[in-house]
């Protein structure tokens, strides 16, 4: 009996053991994520699940807040050492933010881990000095909605992929009757639109250069649609201008706008007339060079776990996380292979939109910001209003932004 209750003790305490073994080997992930409805939640949740069924001692704790509160909080729980393992970030933001997020060349040498199968600009857009901090997820370039119904009625072809400025703005003009207008502007088009043909508005040391040439000649061209060919209405200077030049466009009163992707999915219960997609015009010299944007995940330099959250971040972004985003019409995968997917979710209902960003694809780039960019898009959205209305030339508008920017 003594025999037996000691191999039942040794038994109960391997036992004990074991479990402690195995308690230590489990490791609990946080991720913070932006949300902008509970369906959103739900992929991103469905995307954390797959993180565990590949890797079952990895377990990942989802906490999401909405957009704005996302960027709000982002620096205060950095400040206060409560980043969480997987950090989510914007290309746009990234160089505001990539000091909180650790290099991944050296992991993605080690592991072999495949980069080319991204699409080039949006690596380029989660990158600080050639240093990769974070796997894409989507990725988005600005293209050109239109009005199918207002342009077949105006007698005017649909806009191909690859067309001029000469032809946008003759389209535009003929849009432009009865009070409604052929194109809606708004100031933070302006370095998409100056980046598609070919102007530089910032200098090779990465700093702010609106006075010189190019980016002066891209600024009459932006200013003229509204102040000197009328295709444009005037807006006011808000930092909401898109969300009113997207309205505009919905309820049929711009024929034209910019805006990506990611707004197709909202767009389609709000328009009442077929919706189609083409390329930002390109200069009539030059080819197109369309700025993409997009999103991924990094892993915080504050984290204990980087080697679990490396292994998760690359579940996060992988062909089967992308392809169910895509076909829940979320994202448009940052990996070339996927993209088809999201095309006949997403854009099935759109003349022309497969077309459109397969083009502007191809003839990407990186979007090209400063690390104040904030600031320098506050200051468009102040500034090119009263431009638009002739109130000021392009040379008095760059000068007056480059100046305050420089303070």
């Amino acid at each position: 009996m003594k025999v037996l209750k000691k191999t039942l003790l040794l038994a109960a305490i391997g036992g004990s053991l074991f479990a402690t073994s195995a308690s230590a080997e489990q490791v609990n992930l946080t991720w913070q994520m932006w949300t902008g409805s509970e369906a959103d939640t739900k992929s991103w949740q469905h995307l954390a699940d797959m993180v565990t069924a590949k890797y079952p001692d990895i377990k990942v704790t989802l906490t999401t807040t909405g957009w704005v509160d996302y960027w709000t909080r982002l620096p205060v729980l950095a400040a206060s050492g409560q980043l969480a393992d997987i950090v989510s970030m914007q290309s746009l933001r990234m160089p505001n933010f990539y000091s909180l997020l650790e290099p991944l060349n050296d992991r993605i040498a080690a592991d072999k881990f495949d980069i080319g199968a991204f699409t080039p600009s949006i690596i380029g857009g989660m990158s600080v000095d050639k240093q990769l901090y974070g796997l894409p997820y989507d990725v988005g370039p600005w293209v050109i909605y239109y009005n199918v119904d207002a342009i077949q009625a105006a007698g005017i072809p649909l806009p191909k992929p690859g067309w001029t400025l000469a032809e946008f703005t003759d389209a535009a003009k003929k849009l432009t009757k009865d009070g409604k207008y052929g194109f809606g502007i708004t100031p933070q088009n302006y370095s998409v639109l100056a980046s598609a043909w070919g102007d530089k508005y910032v200098n090779d040391a990465g700093e702010l250069d609106l006075t010189n040439p190019s980016a002066i000649a891209a600024a009459e061209r932006v200013i003229g649609f509204a102040a000197k060919d009328k295709v444009a209405p005037l807006v006011p200077s808000s930092a909401d201008v898109g969300t009113v030049i997207q309205g505009r466009f919905n309820s049929g009163n711009v024929a034209m706008y910019v805006d990506g992707p990611w707004s197709i999915i909202g767009m389609k219960d709000k328009a009442k007339f077929k919706i189609g997609l083409t390329t930002l015009p390109r200069d009539d010299a030059k080819e197109l060079a369309a700025v993409t944007a997009g999103s991924g995940f990094g892993i915080s330099t504050t984290s204990k776990n980087k080697d679990a959250a490396w292994k998760a971040i690359q579940v996060l972004t992988s062909p089967e996380a992308l392809q169910y985003l895509a076909e829940q019409g979320r994202a448009l995968p940052a990996r070339t292979a996927s993209q088809a997917s999201w095309y006949k979710v997403a854009a099935k209902d759109i003349t022309n939109g497969g077309e459109a960003l397969d083009y502007s694809l191809a003839h990407s780039v990186p979007y090209v910001i400063t690390n104040n960019w904030a600031a320098v898009e506050n200051l468009f959205n102040q500034y090119f209003p009263p431009a638009f209305g002739g109130s000021a030339d392009a040379r008095q508008t760059m000068e007056s932004i480059q100046s305050l920017v420089q303070q």
